[in-house]
């Protein structure tokens, strides 16, 4: 990590920005520039389903190589201690009220006792990330390999890199004690529906999930409770779930009402 200057024991050091990445990609722990940057991703590969089977001999070891993403994510997050993630909207901008709402999150979870757990990229997750950092709490970010990656940013203080969203999607779940969900777009609806259908199957358990922003989130659940619930496909119980907030105080407050009952 850059800093501006050295840390003083009052303040942390502040990161500065990185220089251009569009020229960079991470995949797993290998950093590739320029020209050794493939055109296409592992998970990519993975799931066309029109292609050679020649991977299947000339590349045995695939299946190890998604093995090995579990044991280093378990191996680096096995004592974390209580966490909470974050999601939102790589595409967030630092003057947007939303990132100061992020920075307010990272902050009141740090200094409640959480680690932070963000994607580990732009926007939203840095926001998360930089409340966490700034609060000398733990930050962390869980990176995965895109043809746009911009890396981790700045404020990650402890990162890991993945090649599989699979991978990286059981790290979040297995590891947080709650979400709490910004605003963001296709990549931050997945994981929020992804928490709440593993809830609803009870796969797992008492687990609150937080949207912040009223006025971004109300329409989605009008939708799911005029349409969705109103044709029968969820109960009520189901939309109950999700506690929709503007105040990063409450939100920190009701990851922790989950969290005392399992002390």
């Amino acid at each position: 990590m850059t800093h501006d200057e050295p840390a003083t024991h009052d303040e942390p050091a502040r990161p500065t920005q990185g220089g251009r990445r569009d020229d960079r990609r991470q995949t797993g722990p290998v950093t590739l520039r320029r020209g050794k940057v493939p055109p296409t991703t592992t998970d990519q590969r993975l799931l066309e389903g029109q292609q050679p089977s020649d991977w299947l001999h000339a590349d045995p070891w695939r299946v190890m190589r998604i093995q090995s993403e579990f044991v280093e994510g378990f191996g680096t997050l096995a004592e974390l201690g209580p966490a909470a993630a974050v999601f939102g909207s790589a595409r967030m901008r630092p003057d947007d009220p939303a990132y100061a709402m992020g920075v307010e999150v990272g902050r009141l979870l740090a200094e409640a006792g959480y680690a932070v757990i963000t994607g580990g990229g732009p926007g939203a997750m840095e926001a998360a990330n930089r409340g966490a950092f700034e609060a000398r709490g733990t930050s962390v970010g869980l990176g995965i390999e895109l043809p746009f990656e911009t890396g981790l940013n700045e404020y990650v203080d402890l990162g890991i890199n993945f090649r599989y969203f699979f991978a990286r999607k059981v790290m979040f779940l297995k590891y947080s004690h709650g979400f709490i969900v910004l605003p963001g777009g296709f990549g931050t609806l997945d994981e929020l529906f992804e928490a709440v259908t593993l809830a609803q199957t009870q796969k797992v358990t008492e687990f609150p999930v937080v949207l912040m922003g009223v006025d971004y989130w109300s329409g989605l659940i009008d939708w799911l409770r005029d349409t969705v619930h109103a044709n029968g496909m969820i109960d009520h119980t189901d939309i109950d779930r999700l506690v929709l907030t503007d105040d990063p105080h409450e939100a920190v407050r009701i990851i922790r009402t989950y969290e005392e009952p399992r002390a």
